[in-house]
């Protein structure tokens, strides 16, 4: 197969040596003018006998970028567009922090309006106020329900509004395999609006409080309610499960997050959708038609992403420093936690790999895995590898020994 050598954003003019001892020269107008310092000369002559052993039957292409120096190290077949699997979840992740702004929180309120008089009787209405939160369980509406209690209400004489951000159920993706997502994983908000309706009438008649079927009403709350309880849930906590644990419940729950903050009144799956294709091209410059994006978790057989576009997703959020932080805190470390707990745990390279798992066993062998690690030269690298039809055994030894090869010598880890 063909070596590729390709500059990416943030590079002006970059030369690195081929396995042949000749150099490559790419350029890329849009990006800014590259430093002074070198990339890892021994790294390349790894990465370039790595890219010519022998291997199993299969698409195999690698990318990776040293972002200390801003320039690219190692490509092969680096811009051809693979299956990209849970390495999908880095791109709708680091596009939602980036939208949403890392201090985001998903709220969700109970509020009354009107007086509650001495008989437990609240002349008035209820209003619970839904959010996107994918975490939020029916057992959690009970602190919604106590909270009403304590402020003396016995008895709804209003009405419950119910104000939810999406009421229809989540579905599947056209293209998911129908095994690979259990419905009954998403929260509560995620289930429609019937089930959020009768757990939340369960839950306040669970503690005493009198609401009549009829006195029920899907609507928005209006202004001047008092709040009584709100839970917030951290965007960081739903990035955490989603590239640690590789949640595809998750993902998706971050995709329509997306969706709904660019498009409030369109599909949140579309918008999303869309938007992630366009934060590819505008913010990332990754523009080649063959990438293509169906959802925000990976499920999908048709996505397709390239070692190089996985980079620069990488390279865009290690930019940001507020989204630096979620990537080292929440990206799964090699022998130590999340998807990779068992994968590389020898002394080479545990706890010096950070990086998200990708895995799909059909219709054939598809494995990824993208993320960062510090080289011998103490330089942050970014690092994207992607097999498929071949087995996934085959391709996580190809993963252990890049990742062998990123960090030898290495004397500390990010």
């Amino acid at each position: 197969m063909k070596k590729t050598y390709i500059s990416l954003i943030f590079t002006a003019l970059t030369l690195f040596p081929s396995c042949s001892g000749k150099k490559a020269e790419t350029t890329d107008a849009n990006t800014k003018a590259q430093n002074n310092l070198p990339v890892d000369t021994a790294l390349q002559t790894r990465l370039c006998d790595f890219s010519q052993r022998q291997r199993p039957e299969g698409q195999f292409a690698f990318h990776v970028y040293d972002i200390t120096a801003d320039k690219p190290v190692y490509g092969y077949n680096d811009t051809l567009a693979l299956p990209s699997a849970s390495c999908m979840k880095l791109l709708s992740g680091i596009a939602g922090l980036s939208l949403m702004g890392s201090q985001y929180q998903y709220q969700t309120k109970i509020m009354y309006k009107g007086r509650v008089g001495s008989d437990g009787i609240l002349q008035g209405d209820i209003g619970f106020k839904g959010s996107l939160d994918p975490q939020l369980l029916a057992p959690d509406l009970n602190a919604f329900s106590v909270a009403l209690k304590e402020k003396g209400i016995r008895r709804l004489g209003g009405r419950l509004l119910v104000d939810l951000t999406i009421e229809e159920p989540v579905t599947g993706e056209e293209h998911w395999f129908p095994w690979d997502l259990t419905f009954s994983k998403y929260g509560l908000f995620y289930k429609g609006s019937d089930r959020v309706v009768k757990a939340l009438k369960a839950s306040l008649r669970g503690q005493g409080i009198a609401v009549a079927d009829s006195q029920v009403v899907m609507a928005e709350v209006p202004a001047g309610f008092t709040v009584v309880h709100t839970i917030s849930r951290h965007i960081d906590d739903v990035v955490k499960r989603m590239w640690k644990n590789s949640s595809n419940t998750q993902a998706t729950s971050m995709l329509y997050t997306i969706g709904r903050r660019v498009n409030p009144d369109g599909d949140p799956v579309a918008s999303g959708v869309d938007y992630l294709r366009r934060f590819l091209a505008e913010q990332l410059n990754q523009t080649a038609p063959s990438l293509v994006v169906h959802d925000g978790c990976g499920l999908c057989t048709y996505n397709r992403l390239s070692p190089a576009a996985l980079t620069a997703v990488l390279r865009y959020g290690y930019s940001d420093p507020n989204i630096r932080t979620s990537l080292l805190r929440n990206l799964a470390v090699a022998g130590v936690d999340g998807t990779l707990a068992r994968e590389m745990s020898g002394q080479k390279t545990r706890g010096k790999i950070f990086a998200k798992t990708g895995t799909l066993s059909h219709p054939y062998g598809i494995s990824t895995l993208a993320g960062l690690c510090m080289g011998a030269d103490g330089h942050t690298l970014a690092f994207a590898i992607m097999d498929s039809e071949m087995s996934v055994l085959d391709a996580r030894v190809l993963q252990r020994r890049l990742c062998e090869a990123l960090v030898k010598d290495a004397e500390r880890h990010l």
